[in-house]
């Protein structure tokens, strides 16, 4: 198909469906009638998209942990201890790597000789190889909503069979499950294939069933500027939205900066409302998802608990819908269950005490909801010009130009010119613009935020803070101060 931001037709949505169903033969099993019939029967609680609207509706931020192991019912396991020890209000199904890359016949090994070891040799769970059988048998042992998280260029075959499984959310995009996690993968691919994901959304809802869908905010999850990735969300949001979804949560990744992360959720949530009423998306309900720190942790876990806790108490004070949580085994690996519950534990009594509280507006939080906002303006429009109005053909055409350029990032299609460092009071700014079309006067502000701290550090601006960032809440800081050389 021809990359356009178009509402795909019935016709071409199922002529393109058979091709995918074939990809693997757990996909035969995906039967759209009887999967409709299934997800009406879900009750609301178990519902992701409501369960968000009622949360958003009383105010109240939701913990959702990250997990995801190879076998059955080690998996479950997993997600009854995080539901019930953890109190998480939301699970995930974080899926392994193979089923990213479209490997299933190594998946199909790896579920093999995890069984034979006794334990997980995939590091996630691999929901297309288990199918709706298994994907099923997840659903119904758990209580609460359940997500499939991911990181997948073409995760068309996993949305069919999670979604008819009676998950009720998918997390990803054309931009945000391309540009941080492949190399080689285009822009214009991974667009279209994630239209196909939206669209098989779009069909639910117009069967009278809702389902969430998450574009990933943080990105490469390293220093990324707000308005980087809140462009991104958008433009995501605004690709979803075309393709029939009602009901997108939009996302961010904590920077540090407690005004700036504040700023940038209600940023983020203001503005994609305005993109979308303004070209004519009037009912869609948006909510936020809160990514605590996504960085290098501590590997002491008091201390990685003051990561997680000072996330959680962003997310509260932001308004965001849900949270993200880490765990105290960041720094180490991938966390037993018994941490991960330990996570949402501490998440949840920092939401719990910060219930109802809200950052009061300021002169310095609303100078920074400005800068976010027009820096994201910026880049959007600028999209939708290169575009001729098309977002798709715009984001393509934007990505080659540098228009939006997400730092470290390892796709080829990604320009890379682009650096970001931290301010002298931890907020992320642009150190190197690239081929970003800000206006002279966002980029004198963001200049002389980082002139501040290079006088106060007594040195020139320079790549080596953006070095000295990337490693300093690993060793207990927010801002990576020179080290004094002792004479």
């Amino acid at each position: 198909m021809e990359l356009k931001n178009r509402k795909w037709t019935q016709e071409e949505f199922f002529k393109e469906r058979e091709l995918v169903l074939n990809q693997w033969p757990t996909g035969k099993d995906v039967d759209l009638k009887e999967a409709v019939e299934y997800l009406k029967k879900v009750p609301d609680h178990k519902n992701f998209a409501k369960k968000l609207v009622k949360a958003k509706e009383e105010g109240i931020t939701l913990a959702q942990p990250r997990a995801g192991v190879a076998l059955l019912d080690e998996h479950i396991e997993l997600l009854q201890h995080l539901q019930n020890e953890g109190g998480a209000d939301l699970l995930p199904s974080t899926i392994d790597s193979y089923t990213r890359q479209n490997r299933y016949d190594e998946c199909e090994r790896g579920i093999k000789e995890s069984r034979a070891a006794g334990r997980s040799l995939l590091n996630g769970f691999p929901g297309v190889n288990h199918g709706i059988q298994g994907c099923r048998r997840v659903f119904e042992a758990v209580d609460v909503p359940l997500e499939s998280r991911h990181g997948t260029p073409d995760g068309r075959l996993l949305a069919e069979i999670t979604h008819a499984s009676g998950w009720t959310s998918n997390e990803g995009g054309g931009i945000s499950y391309n540009i941080p996690y492949a190399k080689s993968v285009s822009i214009e691919k991974t667009i279209l294939d994630w239209q196909y994901c939206d669209r098989l959304v779009g069909f639910y809802e117009e069967q009278g069933i809702s389902i969430n869908r998450e574009p990933f905010g943080p990105l490469t999850g390293t220093l990324v500027p707000p308005s980087t990735s809140n462009a991104v969300a958008i433009v995501e949001a605004l690709l979803a939205a075309e393709q029939g979804v009602k009901n997108i949560t939009v996302g961010y990744g904590q920077c540090g900066n407690l005004i700036q992360d504040v700023a940038a959720i209600r940023a983020l949530e203001e503005q994609t409302y305005e993109y979308l009423k303004l070209n004519g998306y009037n009912d869609v309900y948006v909510t936020t998802v809160f990514h605590q720190w996504m960085g290098g942790f501590p590997a002491d876990e008091a201390k990685a608990f003051g990561v997680i806790s000072t996330g959680a108490a962003a997310a509260a004070l932001a308004g965001a819908t849900k949270v993200i949580v880490k765990t105290p085994h960041e720094a180490i690996g991938i966390p037993t269950k018994e941490a991960n519950a330990q996570g949402i534990k501490a998440t949840k009594m920092t939401l719990n005490l910060l219930r109802g509280q809200r950052m009061p507006m300021s002169k310095e939080l609303e100078l920074e909801i400005s800068i976010i906002k027009a820096e994201t303006k910026c880049m959007v429009d600028k999209l939708f010009e290169l575009g001729k109005g098309d977002l798709a053909i715009g984001s393509v055409k934007g990505f080659a130009a540098g228009v939006v350029d997400v730092p470290f990032a390892p796709s080829k299609f990604n320009a890379g010119k682009m650096m970001p460092a931290r301010d002298n009071n931890g907020a992320v700014r642009y150190l190197k613009f690239g081929n970003i079309p800000l206006t002279k006067e966002l980029q004198d502000f963001n200049h002389k935020k980082l002139e501040d701290r290079a006088k106060f550090e007594a040195r020139d601006i320079c790549f080596q803070m953006t070095v000295d960032d990337i490693f300093a809440v690993g060793k207990g800081k927010l801002v990576g101060r020179p080290e004094k050389k002792i004479v």
